[in-house]
């Protein structure tokens, strides 16, 4: 069979997009496994932030640009990297926690009932009895 230039040039892309969707898996599962790992000593205030911008970012409505700022709000939460270490359990994530909040405002029109209704139910699973406080706080924000 002959291949012809575009047949490569397909295949190379194909090959690129199926990498970039191996890599944001990859991503997503670690996320889940910080949170399931510390979900605890996080809060969750914290929690529900990240899963608001981890089901925002699932949305098919969702602009590219605003996936672009969940990726990096997501990704400084992942780092191990930050202004103030994750080691202490409650002081440590106040710089997560002030990381995800302007991420979540800047992308507040892409979080919708929906996501909100998505988010709960994953917080729910993680900690059983929900601080509703908290959630308010973070919606408010919204």
């Amino acid at each position: 069979m002959l291949w012809c230039k575009t047949d490569l040039e397909n295949i190379e892309v194909y090959l690129v997009v199926c990498s970039a969707m191996e890599e944001k898996e990859r991503f997503f599962t670690s996320i889940w496994h910080k949170l399931l790992k510390h979900g605890k000593a996080i809060g969750q205030k914290t929690v529900y932030s990240v899963l608001l911008m981890f089901y925002a970012f699932r949305r098919n409505g969702t602009p590219h640009f605003a996936k672009g700022i969940i990726i990096g709000t997501l990704g400084y939460f992942l780092s191990p990297f930050d202004a103030i270490p994750d080691l202490s359990p409650i002081i440590g994530y106040t710089d997560d926690l002030g990381v995800l909040s302007f991420g979540l405002v800047a992308i507040a029109a892409y979080i919708n009932d929906e996501v909100r209704i998505k988010a709960r139910k994953a917080l729910h699973r993680l900690f059983k009895e929900l601080d509703l406080e908290s959630l308010k706080a973070v919606d408010n924000k919204l």
